[in-house]
């Protein structure tokens, strides 16, 4: 089983879908706090999923429950918090949330985490797939693509 993690940013939307494309995705499970930003271009929630269907034949989901709190995610972006102290406070969100429950792995075999960040290294989707795999006793592999 896999599962997939992408961020729109730095990708013409040409790239951004051929690598949805090219490794079947079948559902984007969008982990932004905020999806309708006129900042996100072609990845605006409503154009998402028409691009989505259109182009990759995959439907969209927005998760909220598995994206950050607005004020921790402020504070990591005007470099008022480190990344290594967004990063706890994210986790130990993800476990007040029980995330775990939310999802199975079949529910998200073949879906991709989408978020801004370009790579996965400073981004809460890598930490979502990372956290889900600790906690599923199914784990299911991930490829970050960029």
């Amino acid at each position: 089983m896999s599962m997939y993690t992408i961020g729109f940013t730095q990708k013409p939307a040409e790239r951004f879908f051929t690598l949805l494309r090219n490794n079947h995705v079948l559902r984007v499970v969008d982990v932004r706090l905020n999806n309708v930003s006129q900042l996100a271009g072609f990845a605006k929630r409503d154009d998402l999923k028409f691009f989505l269907r259109e182009l990759c034949g995959a439907e969209y989901v927005h998760a909220a429950v598995l994206a950050p709190e607005q004020a921790d995610l402020k504070a990591y972006k005007n470099k008022e918090m480190s990344w290594d102290e967004y990063e706890s406070r994210f986790l130990d969100l993800m476990t007040r949330r029980h995330i775990e429950t939310e999802f199975s792995p079949s529910d998200l075999e073949g879906a991709c985490l989408l978020c801004s960040e370009h790579k996965p290294h400073h981004c809460h989707r890598r930490l979502v797939a990372e956290y889900l795999n600790t906690h599923w006793s199914s784990k299911i592999g991930v490829k970050h693509l960029f």
